[in-house]
């Protein structure tokens, strides 16, 4: 219609300007009025054939082109493709003859090359669900139709207020803050702080192939040594990065090969912010390949990862060494979603690793060499039901982890004999309606990690999560937490090694008090 328009209105300006001189000479009025007329046809001749052009080239509604809808007016990212869609131009072909990939593919998605897609950015980045399955994620928003962008480009933020308050001088047991002296003095902290903040991108480089990369911004969990306003706290990494095989429209399998998350454990949590002692003790980030497979409500997965000490949450040996040199270690996942009569589901996993975190030897440090590798199994289990969610977790190694004994007889600390590394986590939460156009989320939380014999001074560290959340717009949430730890356990050097006289600063009795708000925001 717009173009109509502007061809008519074209036509009538033709008209004005024609006409203006005929008017100032009165002595050649009929001869100008003459030609004036014959100017007219002349116009509404090319209208004509302007309008029957623009039909035939489907620019503008015609006997020949489908209704326009409103599936052909852009949309947000919740609406459907269109329904309707004009017919997509024919590939063109290079000087060989053979047809364009790249505007096969721009065919295919019908979209623009690049774009963004806030709910998906959101569930990708979001540190607290979905954890370890973001690959299937990213599947299923591409068969959901929220991924037709050729690139899509992802962002996230999270801006953080918090006081905390402990028991020990400078033992802080709130694990989304590293547990570290350099970072936090005496007996109360508070602080204003950009907790974390993400960019990525997905890139449909085929049908069944995506490339995917995630940066990440984290001075108040980065392992960089000095305070969260040092350079070394202050580095963006490269957090993960895959190419993915794969189009659950074709078919159920896909594979993986890159930096990713290891498919080991569930590793959520129901609080709005704070992670899980299960997160914090399994969950893993290594160099690997993933093979997987979705359907009817059932997920497998396995992932051959490389040895020696990973970014995260996996070590095997390699030549006695912790050189990565090697892919000998890996992990498998399987679980079920079952559904409960209209409003409920149930999921059921179970998963194994060839090799975790916890085989070190006395004194423990990140990332050191091991011995032997020390196996891991967990199980879990998520029930949605209405406006509840009920989640639970167990993890442990199959032996004992050699760092939680002390090696020296003569130290008083030899006493306590070497552990199995656990953690299990269960919470529950409950979405309120308040009339609003979001639920409330309230949620509680408990959660253990237990790295030592009875009685050690690094036997536990149990964490207790109260949290409200609420989402103001669907990639924006708000979120306020009070949490509770008892036990101070770092893992570098949990029993002792790095303080005269063999002693240990892992404190048994160390408690911590946090009252935290935030805002998580994506686009």
């Amino acid at each position: 219609m717009f173009k109509k328009q502007l061809a008519a209105s074209a036509a009538a300006i033709a008209i004005v300007l024609a006409a203006a001189p005929a008017h100032a000479d009165g002595q050649a009025e009929d001869a100008r009025i003459s030609a004036l007329e014959t100017r007219i046809e002349q116009l509404e001749e090319t209208n004509r054939l302007l309008l029957q052009y623009l039909e035939q080239s489907g620019a503008m509604p015609g006997s020949g082109a489908a209704p326009a809808t409103h599936h052909d007016m852009p949309a947000s990212h919740h609406a459907a493709p269109a329904q309707n869609p004009a017919p997509a131009p024919a590939p063109m072909a290079d000087a060989s003859g053979h047809s364009s990939m790249h505007d096969h593919m721009m065919s295919e998605l019908g979209g623009s090359f690049v774009g963004l897609s806030p709910d998906y950015s959101y569930n990708m980045l979001d540190h607290a669900v979905n954890t370890n399955t973001r690959q299937l994620l990213l599947l299923q928003a591409m068969q959901n139709g929220e991924l037709n962008n050729r690139v899509t480009l992802s962002g996230s933020i999270t801006a953080l207020a918090d006081i905390q308050q402990s028991n020990s001088n400078s033992k802080f047991g709130w694990l989304m803050r590293h547990p570290t002296p350099s970072n936090q003095i005496g007996e109360d902290v508070s602080e204003f702080v950009i907790h974390s903040a993400q960019l990525a991108t997905t890139a449909r480089l085929a049908e069944n192939v995506t490339a995917y990369m995630e940066f990440l911004y984290n001075p108040e969990q980065s392992f960089g040594a000095g305070t969260i306003t040092t350079l070394e706290r202050n580095q963006i990494q490269l957090r993960k990065a895959y190419v993915l095989f794969g189009n659950l429209e074709n078919s159920p399998i896909y594979a993986s090969i890159g930096k990713m998350d290891t498919p080991f454990g569930l590793n959520d949590t129901v609080s709005p912010f704070t992670n899980s002692s299960n997160w914090h003790a399994f969950a893993g980030l290594a160099y690997g390949a993933t093979i997987g497979y979705y359907a009817n409500g059932l997920h497998l997965r396995a992932m051959a990862i490389q040895g020696g000490a990973q970014f995260r949450g996996a070590n095997t040996s390699v030549e006695g060494t912790n050189v990565p040199s090697r892919v000998n270690n890996f992990a498998v996942d399987a679980n079920y979603t079952a559904r409960l009569g209209n409003d409920g589901t149930l999921l059921i996993g179970a998963s194994y690793q060839h090799g975790t975190a916890y085989c070190q030897d006395y004194p423990v440090t990140h990332f050191n060499v091991c011995a032997d590798n020390n196996p891991a199994w967990a199980v879990y289990s998520q029930l949605d039901m209405g406006d509840f969610t009920l989640m639970g977790e167990y993890a442990t190694t199959t032996q004992v982890w050699p760092g939680s004994h002390v090696t020296d007889p003569l130290n008083p600390l030899s006493i306590y004999e070497a552990s199995e590394a656990l953690a299990f986590s269960l919470g529950g939460a409950y979405h309120m309606d308040i009339g609003a156009p979001s639920d409330l989320d309230m949620s509680l939380e408990f959660s253990r990690f237990r790295a030592g014999a009875d009685g050690a001074p690094w036997e536990r560290q149990d964490q207790y999560v109260a949290g409200l959340g609420y989402f103001i717009a669907p990639s924006v949430s708000l979120f306020g937490e009070l949490i509770h730890t008892e036990g101070w356990v770092p893992l570098n050097f949990l029993s002792g090694g790095n303080l005269p006289g063999g002693a240990t600063w892992s404190e048994r009795d160390a408690t911590t008090d946090v009252l935290t708000f935030g805002v998580q925001a994506a686009f």
